[in-house]
């Protein structure tokens, strides 16, 4: 008796994942969200936000604050990506009053951190700094020493575009303590140099 066996990568939870793609299907916000998110990937702007605004109308209608969130953020995505900042800025502002609401800190940050790179944009460096600081206030109680690491580089590059040099080179020497102190002596050694440069030059 000979039996045809099924080949090895079929073999999974049983309708698993068949199930969640039939929920995304009979859902028309979750098919847009989906369908927006391909066309993100692929750089269809239009699409993508034609998608994304369908999907956030759905999730609306369902009073589904998860889904309002997703779709808002990712339509700010494609905001930044068109270069209309404005737009971006209130698709976020929006996502990170439900993340208020529901006490979710990481993602706020997450939003921070985007705002604080279109405020860079729009040459509103001191708006950038404040939510730049908040997140710094946010890894210190974290301990989140590499994410502490990248935003005071930034931090130093904000300080740079406002001709204020003394504070962008604390930025970096604060980034060199930070190496220093994880016995990393070719990264602290490499940003005390930087601050040095920025002070001289």
């Amino acid at each position: 008796m000979s039996e045809q066996l099924q080949p090895l990568n079929s073999i999974g939870p049983v309708g698993d994942s068949q199930a969640k793609k039939d929920e995304a299907l009979n859902d028309p916000a979750k098919a847009d969200y989906k369908a927006g998110r391909d066309f993100l990937q692929q750089g269809e702007y239009a699409q993508a936000a034609n998608a994304f605004h369908n999907a956030l109308l759905g999730f609306e209608e369902q009073g589904d604050e998860q889904g309002i969130a997703n779709a808002s953020d990712r339509l700010g995505d494609v905001c930044v990506a068109r270069e209309e900042y404005g737009m971006a800025l209130e698709h976020f502002r929006r996502v990170v009053a439900i993340c208020e609401k529901e006490q979710d800190a990481l993602s706020i940050q997450a939003l921070n951190k985007k705002m604080a790179g279109i405020y860079k944009r729009l040459g509103e460096l001191d708006k950038a700094l404040d939510l730049l600081f908040d997140i710094i206030d946010y890894y210190a109680v974290t301990r989140n020493p590499k994410g502490t690491v990248e935003i005071l580089e930034v931090i130093a590059e904000v300080y740079m575009e406002q001709g204020e040099k003394e504070k962008a080179a604390d930025a970096l020497r604060t980034v060199a303590s930070i190496h220093t102190n994880f016995k990393h002596r070719d990264e602290a050694r490499e940003f005390a140099e930087r601050a040095a440069m920025v002070e001289q030059g």
